[in-house]
């Protein structure tokens, strides 16, 4: 049973990987209803998921899918035209299958009713009898005399098929007596069974099949769709398939196959055939909890080599530093593949968008097309597995609130057709995902109103473009007079801020009346493991990542003297600000008469830390400081070095904006206001001494 369970499992995550592949390609149907490539994708898609799902116990889900599959056949064949109602039940069938697939799962079961509204529709628009449509329900019947009768204009052919099951079939939990079956619902079958690979007792697999099949098919059906029914498995057998009079001058005889398996025998080993060669690797599904422990181990290993190489740097011991060195080099590939294995592009993702996009278009009434750019930026999958929930809340928005009615955007001089554009590329040692939309923009005076109706703001506080926007990100903040199935409860924006936070992101709005709104969210590459600069300031430590960081350039005293005393460094003739660490983070030490400047890279351009020493490089693994800390933007998370001190992992980035910040509320409060400013950097001064290690 354990194994019955494990090739289910094995289908089951096969399976939503195909439905995701054949909701894109549906929707990308609908666009271009000419293409017969995508057409044939799709009814691949349909055909894979019936005949696994037949073979794997699936048989609700293998009669339903049949129908569907029918049905483009019959666009395939040039019967039928798609259109937009056969686009929309498929995809409402897909969420059925969805739920078939599920089929004991905590999820919602397929709804029978809705099932049989479907399929009695599809029918009807591609002119199938019923009982033509369930023939996957009636598998084994006596009925091939029916499939042998061609429809009008219809003509017979006779296919020969050779067909050889590998090594891997059986094991994968296919069965090669349900592909000889599925054949017989094709036409008239006649089977020739040989023996040929067939080893002594003593050196047969139990787990492997060693029979091979010589058929001659009767069928109306094409060379296409009897390939098709191999599809799932095409990779692992031997499989050959052409016209009789052809074929039958190819093919081998009996006693050619009988030497053929002695040859092999001699060549591999009893009973292998050509694919049992070493060098035909196949692929391997790991569960993503044990490839998460995976790193969380390679974590520790980090942790451990650190500290390793801080003994051997303090002892005067060559073979000890030989060792440590190793260690080093072997650790830090081990690190690094780990984390390229947790790499993955976020196409997914955004594909997945495409149905929500498409229906909520429909329900709005509303003309929307949905473009990507960036799709194979990878990303830890991690990140990517809490991504979809605020980039759902967000597309969603701009669908309801952003983009306007065709008719609205035609009198304001645009298309009828509105865009999405979702989006993806790195920046340093983050990722920037981008959505955005040409609709009628954030209307600021309203959000200021309603900021100031619920007491978010004063009624005479001034605030930046930038603060007004922030608001919408409050709890239960809405602008909406009216609330809807699709948003205008105010949950949405602060369930994006949240999940966004929660991944060490930050999240930015942009917005002009008329034109649109862009919302970029900035996500650290990963969440384990980084490459970073360690530094010290006094007795306190920090990590920078090694992926923002350009150059250190010395600070001496003469240097500040020349600036008159503002925080400003001459770097090969440019002027770059730079942030002192020492006083951002109010530690009381002796300042060493040469400084560094830590040049990085942000949003906001080139600006300098200033610390006491560049210790060197260091694998950094992340560790969350907790939610008690959660506010605390400009600290990405911290480590343990080797000596067992805590060093905090800054954000240059948000570090950078925070300065920035401070700067701007000092130059733009009203009097009123500027004598309490003090006292409020002398509680983030405080903030921050808490955090300090050390």
């Amino acid at each position: 049973m354990g194994n019955v369970d494990q090739f289910r499992h094995g289908f089951q995550e096969e399976a939503r990987e195909i439905v995701v592949e054949l909701e894109a390609a549906l929707l990308e149907l609908n666009e271009n209803r000419d293409d017969l490539d995508l057409v044939g994708r799709v009814f691949r898609a349909l055909h894979t998921i019936k005949g696994s799902g037949s073979m794997f116990g699936f048989d609700k889900l293998a009669a339903f899918t049949h129908s569907l599959e029918n049905a483009f056949d019959e666009v395939r064949n040039g019967r039928i035209q798609i259109n937009a109602e056969l686009i929309d039940l498929t995809l409402s069938a897909l969420d059925q299958i969805r739920a078939m697939i599920e089929e004991g799962g905590s999820g919602p079961e397929a709804d029978p009713e809705v099932c049989t509204a479907i399929l009695e529709r599809v029918r009807q628009i591609a002119g199938l009898r019923e009982d033509h449509a369930s023939t996957a329900r009636h598998v084994g019947n006596s009925g091939a005399e029916s499939a042998l009768k061609p429809t009008a204009g219809g003509k017979l052919f006779e296919w020969n098929i050779c067909f050889a099951p590998g090594p891997e079939l059986m094991r994968n939990g296919a069965n090669p007596l349900l592909l000889i079956r599925e054949l017989r619902q094709l036409g008239a079958l006649s089977v020739k069974t040989s023996l040929a690979a067939l080893p002594p007792l003593k050196d047969l697999d139990a787990e492997r099949c060693y029979v091979s099949w010589e058929m001659v098919l009767t069928t109306e059906a094409s060379q296409d769709a009897i390939r098709d029914v191999f599809i799932f498995v095409e990779d692992l057998c031997e499989l050959c398939i052409g016209p009789a009079a052809r074929l039958a001058v190819e093919r081998e005889s009996e006693s050619d196959l009988i030497a053929r398996g002695l040859q092999e025998k001699r060549s591999y080993g009893s009973g292998r055939r050509h694919y049992d060669k070493p060098e035909n690797a196949s692929s391997l599904r790991v569960p993503a909890a044990k490839l998460d422990q995976f790193v969380d181990l390679v974590g520790e290993l980090v942790t451990v080599q650190a500290r390793l190489s801080e003994i051997a740097a303090r002892r005067d011991d060559l073979e000890v530093s030989a060792v440590a060195e190793e260690v080093e080099r072997l650790t830090s590939s081990l690190r690094e593949n780990s984390m390229n294995i947790r790499m993955t592009p976020i196409r997914a993702t955004f594909e997945k968008f495409r149905r929500l996009v498409h229906d909520l278009a429909r329900d709005l009434g509303k003309d929307v097309e949905l473009t990507i750019e960036g799709a194979d930026t990878e990303l830890d999958k991690t990140v990517i597995d809490r991504l979809s929930d605020p980039l759902m809340h967000l597309i969603r928005n701009s669908m309801d609130h952003g983009i306007e009615q065709p008719a609205v955007r035609i009198a304001r001089g645009k298309r009828s057709t509105a865009n999405i554009h979702l989006s993806a590329r790195h920046s340093g040692a983050s990722v920037l995902i981008g959505v955005s939309d040409d609709g009628g923009g954030i209307n600021a005076e309203a959000v200021r109103n309603r900021g100031i109706e619920r007491g978010l703001i004063a009624a005479e506080a001034h605030l930046t473009e930038a603060q007004t926007f922030d608001l919408i990100f409050q709890p239960g903040f809405s602008t909406a007079k009216t609330v809807t199935d699709v948003s205008g409860r105010g949950v949405g924006m602060d369930v994006v801020r949240q999940n966004v936070e929660s991944l060490r992101g930050s999240i930015e709005v942009a917005s002009k009346s008329g034109q649109g709104t862009s919302v970029t969210l900035r996500l650290p590459l990963t969440l384990a493991i980084i490459d970073g600069l360690l530094v010290n300031v006094g007795h306190a430590f920090f990590v920078l990542p090694l992926a923002n960081t350009l150059e250190c350039i010395e600070l001496t005293t003469e240097d500040i003297e020349q600036a008159n005393g503002r925080h400003m460094a001459n770097v090969r003739g440019e002027i770059v600000p730079y942030i002192r660490l020492r006083q951002y983070f109010n530690i009381h030490s002796d300042r060493p008469e040469i400084e560094q400047i830590m040049i990085v890279e942000t949003e906001e351009g080139r600006f300098g830390l200033v610390v006491d020493q560049v210790l060197g490089n260091c694998q950094t693994v992340i560790k969350n400081l907790g939610r008690f800390y959660r506010h605390v933007q400009f600290v990405s998370g911290a480590t343990i070095l080797g000596n067992g001190t805590v060093a905090l992992i800054l954000d240059p980035y948000r570090l950078v904006q925070e300065a920035l910040k401070e700067a701007s509320d000092a130059q733009i409060l009203p009097a009123a206001l500027a004598q309490s400013h003090p006292a409020s950097s002398r509680r983030k001064s405080k903030e921050r001494t808490a955090i300090r290690p050390g």
